[in-house]
């Protein structure tokens, strides 16, 4: 699928249609895309990221029909094999120089995609001549790998930012902004960098592209749509929601899951439930970029916290989501070590934790007025931050 951006700016990437997972963990449930931008200036050709692997053949039959018979440089944004995967199939065909940042172009020849005499090292604001247009490099590390790079493209106004404002979806636009799924990207690949995040949107603001180019998903050519969302979303204002990952065994644990969540509903607070045993979790990450509160709910599992709920702990603890508390709620049979093991899960996150309500076998009337009083007391916190 070839679509001129700009005169003489071409997409060459590749719609992954069917792509279902990544990284072995990410869930895609609207696929992805390998985004590959082809620029010819008046003296030099230069490609700005490849493709994953398995869709090389896309990309060589697009540059094929746009008759590009030399590329003088590949730029690799980031070194993770889904933009540079194919780059050693470029270099086969036309024997390109590799620009990269230096911790870029180390990965590169570790993963054995090119050789050291095909790779360069360009620094932050190092510039490239292309004749009539000129390439601005932009260091941008830790959104999402240490190696990271924008490349600007003055005079077109163009932003290339890799990773950084884009989304996993497959579809025939060219431009677009879904929401949805871009909250959903921020979530699994940019929420554990926040900090960085924010710090690299004002500096892309600074810049004042007229269109924002990342690496998966669609163009943005009214940019101030993603960079108000992600303003918002790397702030550190939180909203009145409550998160609740749960697991239930024998019912125990869902009777006190869903008496909390009626108690939290009616008192004002919103409530994002989640049976982890059906749950995509790309969803419970999403949920997790304004929540205020997180809920565990958990049965005892040889004493321990059902393995899909530690699962989740050591998601949340990876993602370091913004929220400010947290509690656990579950039932136990004959033994129990739930709350102590949940908290060890997620040594990353500062929040504070709300008094634990766990159960001994099915919940009793004590048990559900020990659930009212969580209640009473999350709408107290949410309160307290203004959050209602």
């Amino acid at each position: 699928m070839i679509r001129e951006i700009c005169k003489n700016v071409f997409y060459v990437g590749a719609v992954d249609w069917d792509r279902r997972l990544f990284d072995a963990l990410i869930p895609l449930p609207e696929g992805t895309s390998y985004n590959s931008y082809l620029i010819k200036g008046s003296e030099k050709t230069v490609l700005i990221d490849a493709v994953d692997p398995s869709k090389k053949d896309v990309l060589l039959r697009n540059l094929d029909e746009l008759r590009v018979d030399s590329i003088d440089y590949v730029v690799s944004q980031h070194a993770e094999q889904d933009h540079s995967g194919a780059i050693k199939f470029l270099i086969d065909r036309y024997g390109s120089t590799v620009l990269g940042s230096q911790k870029c172009v180390e990965l590169l020849v570790d993963f054995g995609i090119v050789s050291k005499d095909k790779v360069r090292a360009v620094s932050g604001g190092e510039m490239l001549s292309l004749g009539d247009m000129t390439l601005e490099f932009i260091s941008a590390p830790w959104v999402h790998w240490p190696d990271t790079i924008f490349t600007y493209l003055l005079e077109k106004r163009v932003l290339f930012t890799c990773d950084f404002l884009g989304s996993h979806l497959a579809t025939s636009d060219l431009f677009g902004w879904n929401p949805d799924s871009a909250k959903r990207y921020y979530a699994e690949i940019m929420m554990p960098f926040r900090s960085n995040a924010r710090r690299h949107l004002e500096r892309v603001r600074a810049l004042g592209p007229e269109i924002i180019a990342p690496s998966h998903g669609p163009l943005h050519n009214t940019p101030e749509a993603v960079l108000s969302a992600y303003a918002d979303w790397t702030s550190d204002d939180v909203k009145n929601e409550v998160v609740v990952p749960f697991v239930s065994m024998h019912g125990s644990t869902e009777k006190i899951v869903s008496h909390l969540v009626d108690a939290l509903i009616d008192r004002g607070v919103s409530v994002k439930r989640f049976d982890l045993t059906k749950t995509d979790i790309g969803a419970l990450a999403a949920s997790l970029v304004d929540a205020a509160t997180m809920v565990f709910g958990t049965p005892a599992f040889i004493t321990r916290p059902h393995p899909l709920i530690a699962y989740a702990a050591i998601l949340a603890n990876a993602l370091r989501p913004k929220a400010r508390f947290a509690s656990v709620i579950g039932s136990y049979g004959w033994g129990a070590r739930i709350v102590e093991e949940v908290k060890a899960l997620m040594p990353n996150l500062k929040m504070e934790i709300i008094e634990p309500v766990i159960v001994k076998g099915y919940p009793k009337e004590d048990d559900l007025r020990a659930i009212e009083r969580l209640a009473d007391e999350i709408l107290r916190r949410h309160r307290e931050l203004g959050l209602l």
